[in-house]
């Protein structure tokens, strides 16, 4: 995919259980809300588990990440269905660094009610 200035790329995520259990095993957040369900048998998702939607864009098109900047606005709950947006605010090729391709991005997450739970920016170069 060729990226421009001013392209939005969108997609989606459901959180299960099993997810939040596997990040707790590989990050050690082992947070209390992360391991007991609330009064309607939800866990909160850990929050760089949710970073982990916009950082997707990035794994796409092989950006060696510089800068991320998050703001947590909301919790997110197993069951949650989160759709990410990230723009692309910046895209230009660097002859001087070797021909390598600078991005910078915003992003904006929503979940299934159209709450905002997370936004922010990310910086880098394409390798």
């Amino acid at each position: 995919m060729v990226l421009k200035v001013g392209d939005i790329i969108a997609f989606e995520r459901n959180f299960s259980v099993e997810d939040v259990e596997l990040f707790t095993k590989v990050s050690g957040d082992e947070g209390i809300h992360h391991l007991t369900p609330d009064e309607q048998g939800r866990l909160v998702v850990q929050g760089l588990l949710t970073a982990t939607l916009p950082t997707k864009v990035g794994g796409d098109n092989n950006v060696l990440a510089r800068t991320m900047n998050f703001e947590f606005l909301r919790p997110v709950f197993t069951g949650d269905t989160i759709i990410c947006e990230v723009k692309i605010e910046k895209y230009e090729r660097q002859e001087n660094k070797n021909n390598r391709t600078a991005i910078t991005a915003s992003f904006l997450c929503k979940n299934q009610n159209l709450k905002e739970v997370l936004k922010g920016d990310f910086s880098g170069i394409i390798l």
